[in-house]
């Protein structure tokens, strides 16, 4: 089990780990937890481990890219000195290349990606890592058009892993296995955001593989 009491667990990422988290006024929700995946996530282990003592912390913001989060790392990361650091990245750095035409080679996303991480193990040895895939569902030929760019970026992904994380999540291969099962719309109606099912996916997925 890659839990320990009184660990600190802390989120980071882009919209799919915000999910609405409540930053405008922290007083009332120090955690900020959001109402997707790390919600459901911490409510799943605290109702099961309550001897654990867990604390959560969400800093994922929506939009972020892997340049973004090399750019506010050190206080939105290494400041709060997480213990376990669950990492999910990567669906920007390819959405931009179509919407906005500001594309992210899957070699800019590796060197980020390698930043954070190394300045991670540097400022905190013993944190514990936890790196969750970037995906798509296959809702629309467009999403489908999006993969020669997303593909690269989780073989860098799956790369990184073997160097630098304790666990790998891999969201993407879950997802094309669950849309056997139901159509991919019933788990992100865009491919990108998942809804209610594609969310508990995610946080079923996080608790098993830290929990076994």
């Amino acid at each position: 089990m890659l839990l320990r009491k009184n660990d600190v667990i802390l989120f980071q990422g882009d919209s799919v780990t915000d999910w609405n988290r409540y930053v405008e006024d922290p007083l009332s929700d120090p955690m900020q937890l959001g109402r997707g995946y790390v919600f459901m996530a911490a409510s799943m282990l605290t109702a099961r481990y309550p001897e654990l003592n867990l604390k959560f912390y969400n800093r994922g913001i929506s939009g972020n890219r892997s340049i973004d989060l090399v750019n506010r790392w050190e206080e939105d990361t290494i400041a709060l000195k997480p213990d376990v650091l669950s990492i999910l990245i990567g669906v920007n750095d390819t959405w931009r290349r179509y919407d906005q035409n500001n594309p992210t080679t899957a070699e800019q996303y590796e060197s980020n990606y390698r930043n954070i991480l190394e300045r991670t193990k540097k400022a905190l040895p013993d944190v514990r890592i936890v790196m969750i895939e970037p995906f798509l569902l296959h809702v629309s030929p467009e999403i489908e058009s999006w993969r020669e760019d997303l593909n690269p970026k989780i073989m860098v992904a799956r790369k990184l892993a073997i160097e630098f994380a304790d666990i790998y999540i891999p969201m993407d291969g879950y997802f094309a296995a669950a849309s056997i099962q139901k159509s991919p719309s019933t788990w992100s109606t865009d491919g990108v955001h998942p809804a209610g099912p594609g969310m508990a996916l995610i946080a079923q997925k996080w608790v098993e593989a830290v929990t076994k």
